[in-house]
């Protein structure tokens, strides 16, 4: 299982972005949601976590 960089919840289905982990649930729920609905921002700020992210060699 894995921890889901929306939810903060260990989940075992999902997608890999970069290093970071998105579940199915926030997967799907991005998809569903304007861009206008306050959620997106939410959405938005959450992945800014991906971007941070470094590949340590």
């Amino acid at each position: 299982m894995e921890k889901c960089i929306i939810c903060k919840k260990a989940q075992d289905t999902g997608i890999h972005l970069y290093t970071s982990f998105i579940c199915a649930g926030c997967e799907q729920e991005i998809i569903q949601t304007d861009s206008d609905d306050p959620k997106y921002k939410y959405y938005v700020e959450q992945m800014r976590v991906i971007k941070e992210t470094k590949i340590v060699t």
